[in-house]
C-alpha cells in the first residue's frame, strides 16, 4: 500500500510522513522529490520547465520506483509529495492501479496564513520564494480538484504527531 502525503510547502509534510512511518509496521519513506532530483542531475540538464514535476519522465518513473520498492520490502510506502496539477496526479493514480498498488491519499491542509507563517518562519529552510509561490496553486487545487481527491487532514490547529496519529489510524481501517 502507498500512504500518499500530498498538500502544498509549510502543510508538515516531510515531518509527519516520519512520525506515519514509526505508527505503520513494515513501512517506509520514500519522497519522491528524489527522483526528481536525480532528473535534475541529468548533464547537460534536460530543458528546464521551472518544476521537474513537468518532465514527462518523471511521472512514470515514480510509479516504477515505488511498484520495483514495494516488490522488493512489501509493506507500505508513505510518500510525502506535493503534486497540483491533476493531470500528473491521474498519471502517478492510474500508474499505481495498473501495478493493483492500493493508495490512500491524503491532503495536509491549513489555511493560507499559517502556510504563509510557517514558511517565512522556517528555522531549517528559511523564508522561501519558492515554497511561497506554490500557495495560490495549492489553493486553487484544494478548490478544484484536489480536496475531493482525497482524506483532507486540516493541520492548522494539529501538532504533527496529531496528525500522523489521524492518518495512520485511517490507513489501517
Amino acid at each position: 500500500m502507498i500512504v500518499w502525503l500530498n498538500g502544498t510547502h509549510g502543510a508538515g509534510k516531510t515531518t509527519t510522513s516520519a512520525l506515519v512511518q514509526q505508527l505503520i509496521p513494515d513501512s517506509r519513506v520514500f519522497d519522491a522529490e528524489k527522483v526528481g532530483e536525480t532528473l535534475m542531475d541529468i548533464k547537460p540538464g534536460l530543458p528546464w520547465t521551472g518544476n521537474f514535476q513537468d518532465w514527462s519522465p518523471w511521472r512514470p518513473l515514480v510509479v516504477e520506483t515505488a511498484q520495483r520498492v514495494l516488490d522488493y520490502t512489501g509493506g507500505t510506502l508513505v510518500m510525502p509529495m506535493t503534486v497540483l496539477v491533476e493531470q500528473y496526479w491521474r498519471e502517478i493514480s492510474t500508474g499505481l492501479a495498473q501495478h493493483a498498488i492500493p493508495v490512500r491519499h491524503f491532503v495536509l491542509h491549513a489555511d493560507q496564513e499559517t502556510l504563509r507563517g510557517r514558511i517565512e518562519r522556517d528555522t531549517v529552510l528559511g523564508p522561501s520564494p519558492f515554497r511561497l509561490k506554490y500557495l495560490e496553486p495549492y489553493a486553487e487545487a484544494a478548490r478544484t480538484w484536489l480536496h475531493a481527491e482525497a482524506e483532507v487532514v486540516d493541520t492548522t490547529h494539529l501538532t504533527p504527531d496529531q496528525a500522523a496519529q489521524q492518518i495512520a489510524k485511517a490507513a489501517k481501517s
